[in-house]
């Protein structure tokens, strides 16, 4: 836990629009000795941000917006903050944009609150090799979903960035990621 004045700093912010997840994980870490607040968008999210938590669990995607931005404030209010994205809607590219924006975790949906409690108090995890590396489809098609975000999500763009045909590019972005 961080230390505040040699006294342990268990505060802790919840943003998740999912109210019945949200309450859950709250009750959760009260029993795992942390001092919990909620948020249930991003708006809360920016208001709660001045008490300034020393760790914080943050939906990428909130109703009234991203959760990046109440990462971001965050992250300026306190930069020692732990933070931990969670998403219903994991993939690499959101992954990576989370992390550069001050996460040090990134969580798919449904987490349990020890996973969550693992990556908000550990400093430094031992990454071990993947037990099931992702395919080469499916690297593929992650970097194109990253080009994508990366382009503002215009395919036309994007298309020209990968040097593809718009139209192929399209068929791509319709279909389900492949499976690993």
């Amino acid at each position: 836990m961080q230390q505040v004045d040699g006294v342990a700093d268990q505060t802790l912010l919840i943003v998740d629009d999912d109210a019945p997840l949200r309450n859950r994980l709250a009750r959760a870490m009260e029993s795992r000795g942390f001092v919990v607040s909620t948020a249930a968008s991003v708006a809360e999210g920016l208001d709660a941000a001045g008490a300034a938590p020393a760790y914080a669990v943050v939906d990428l995607r909130l109703e009234d917006g991203n959760g990046l931005e109440v990462v971001e404030a965050l992250r300026r209010v306190r930069p020692d903050i732990r933070i931990v994205m969670l998403t219903g809607y994991g993939n690499i590219a959101a992954a990576v944009v989370a992390v550069k924006s001050g996460a040090v975790d990134f969580l798919s949906k449904p987490a349990d609150a020890d996973q969550i409690t693992a990556a908000l108090i550990e400093e430094e995890r031992p990454l071990p090799p993947p037990q099931d590396p992702m395919s080469a489809d499916r690297v593929r098609w992650e970097h194109i979903q990253r080009v994508f975000e990366q382009c503002g999500r215009n395919v036309s763009e994007t298309a020209r960035r990968l040097k593809m045909h718009r139209r192929t590019l399209q068929r791509i972005l319709n279909k389900h990621a492949p499976r690993n």
